[in-house]
């Protein structure tokens, strides 16, 4: 497993903040007629049910962990408390993050580019599992003729309205001065790369060329 090898290997403290979309696509719910903090809501719980999962995989290979949910539900998960996510790092576990930022309305993009901030993380890593394996001057899977960047600042990507995140999270991301990663998280090996400094997928920051 791709975590468990950059955490043992390379002594790289890890969190993870998962999404839910496989279990529910919180604004199908509004488009339906369901309000639209409901839907969040639902949204939110499927990410807890992902980031157990993801717990147990991790756990059964041997890596401890812990999940802190923005959503108190103490017998399943911790509540997220910045200083105890810390100290977990400290002693060697993977940190999963759940329920986002515990707010209809935010993503679980913006919930990474914030938990990254608030843990002073070196980079934030956005994985895809769509099978495109960076930024692209538009969807290549519609279009053969977009262009991949190695290389993009946060105001390109805002401005070209390139979609690969949450127009929050990139703009929170350029406020902190975080770099983001965008990468095939299906790719073995491609964690491993970026962190090993490889060019792999795109880098998004302020001093990108």
């Amino acid at each position: 497993m791709e975590i468990l090898d950059v955490r043992e290997n390379l002594g790289v403290d890890v969190c993870v903040v998962v999404g839910g979309g496989n279990f529910w696509r919180g604004r199908t719910g509004a488009m339906t007629g369901m309000d639209a903090t409901q839907s969040d809501h639902i949204g939110m719980l499927g990410t807890v049910m992902n980031a157990l999962a993801l717990q147990d995989a991790l756990e059964r290979a041997g890596q401890p962990t812990r999940v802190q949910s923005a959503i108190e539900m103490p017998r399943i998960a911790e509540p997220y408390i910045r200083r105890r996510a810390m100290r977990h790092l400290e002693k060697g576990r993977v940190v999963i993050f759940a329920a986002g930022t515990g707010n209809p309305f935010f993503t679980t993009d913006t919930a990474a580019a914030l938990r990254a901030a608030e843990l002073d993380a070196d980079a934030l890593l956005k994985g895809t599992h769509s099978g495109v394996d960076g930024v692209y001057s538009a969807d290549p899977r519609l279009d053969p003729t977009a262009t991949k960047y190695e290389r993009i600042n946060y105001m390109d990507v805002m401005t070209k309205d390139l979609k690969v995140m949450d127009s929050t999270a990139i703009a929170f991301c350029r406020d902190n001065q975080l770099p983001i990663v965008v990468f095939d998280m299906s790719a073995h090996g491609a964690l491993r790369a970026i962190l090993e400094g490889q060019q792999v997928g795109t880098i998004i920051s302020d001093d990108a060329r």
